[in-house]
């Protein structure tokens, strides 16, 4: 390794040279595959993957140059550089000012190379390409072509090294989410709860998540994806609490609920049609299943149960690299009707059935899971039962 000042090439590097040097060869295939000589990633995930490039500043341009042939190049602003080198074990940098004009700087890059008259490929998907930029390198260029799919195909199955770290951040998941459950008290308020939970999560190890926790009580919890207000918990409440942690930017992320004192019967009954649409999906996993078995599975036990209006939305969703806003990888894979897909093992996935009555209370029980050579390993080690605390 080369030392630059005093710091070394990949230092910091989730993964051995090896890992990202098969990344980028398959990644080269699919451009072969797709007729394209070079591609220009932006996606802050599909960065991590191919190079191990991760920083909170990923809201300044940065991207991967990637051509069929030659050596990749990294288009870096100055001030992450050193972050670069210590992340990744890629030699070439070109380093840009505050006072340049980054896609100009990437145009002379792809020209300095040879490829501005090549058919050059971005990946439109990703969350950091604005329109403007876009226009600018198409403006530059005359044509930018589709190279959405790319490295999102090779992101789906996870090597063994992945799911080393999938396994270690839902070690840190259940730190957190036992630290809320724990917390759970009339008096404690929502924000109580999350600070547990952070806390908690952070101290087993994890970094920081792609999203906040999803932490909601009484009739806040009957809105969907409400997260938390400084609310007192008090008798009678219901609590829906959700989160995410991270090992080396990999999620694995795990839903409960809770209730203050006795809970309705509606609300248990719903608790069980959850547990049971959760277990039928993930006995419905298994290699070569199309990603829709499962979803369909869950739907058919919250159809019968007569809770169809309470349920509308997919069953689960891809995890593995992310940055915010999200903790999931859910523009990759779904767990959804239509979704013809099929499961391979390595395949990784959060599956949260939740039901709801708006506005006054939601419950819920998720886990994160690998596909396995003949079902699926479920990550966490969380009793999926609603917690009941004394009111």
């Amino acid at each position: 390794m080369t030392a630059i000042s005093s710091v070394v090439q990949g230092q910091e590097s989730a993964f051995p040279k090896a890992e990202y040097d098969a990344r980028v060869a398959r990644a080269r295939d699919g451009l072969v595959a797709a007729g394209l000589d070079a591609m220009v990633v932006t996606g802050p995930e599909n960065i991590f993957y191919l190079t191990g490039q991760q920083t909170p500043g990923y809201y300044t341009f940065q991207a991967l140059v990637l051509p069929v042939e030659g050596d990749p190049v990294f288009i870096v602003r100055q001030l992450e550089y050193f972050n670069f080198v210590a992340n990744t074990f890629i030699t070439d940098a070109a380093i840009y000012q505050d006072t340049d004009e980054p896609v100009r700087f990437l145009v002379a890059q792809l020209e300095a190379k040879g490829l501005r008259a090549k058919r050059v490929g971005i990946d439109k998907r990703g969350w950091f390409l604005p329109i403007t930029t876009y226009e600018a390198l198409l403006a530059a260029l005359g044509t930018v072509h589709d190279a959405a799919g790319v490295v999102e195909r090779l992101r789906m199955v996870k090597s063994p090294l992945e799911v080393e770290k999938l396994v270690r951040a839902a070690t840190y998941v259940d730190a957190g989410m036992r630290a809320g459950l724990a917390a759970m008290r009339v008096g404690n308020t929502e924000n109580d709860l999350v600070a547990a939970m952070m806390g908690a999560a952070i101290a087993a190890g994890s970094e920081y998540m792609g999203m906040e926790p999803l932490v909601s009580s009484g009739p806040r919890s009957g809105v969907p994806h409400g997260t938390w207000k400084r609310r007192e918990l008090t008798p009678g409440d219901a609590a829906f609490i959700e989160m995410a942690a991270v090992h080396d930017r990999y999620h694995a992320a795990l839903m409960r609920s809770a209730w203050i004192g006795t809970p309705p019967v509606e609300a248990v009954e719903m608790m069980k049609v959850c547990q049971e649409a959760l277990a039928v999906s993930l006995d419905a996993i298994k290699p070569g299943v199309a990603c829709e078995v499962p979803h369909i599975a869950c739907q058919k036990v919250i159809d019968a149960a007569g809770y169809t209006d309470n349920f509308r939305k997919r069953l689960g969703y891809s995890v593995g690299i992310s940055f915010a806003p999200d903790w999931g990888e859910g523009g990759i894979l779904s767990l959804n009707a239509g979704v013809k897909t099929e499961l391979a093992p390595g395949m990784a996935f959060h599956l949260p059935p939740a039901l709801r009555i708006y506005g006054r209370f939601t419950v819920g029980v998720s886990e994160t899971i690998v596909v396995t050579e003949t079902g699926c390993q479920v990550l966490g080690t969380l009793d999926r039962a609603m917690h009941q605390v004394a009111a």
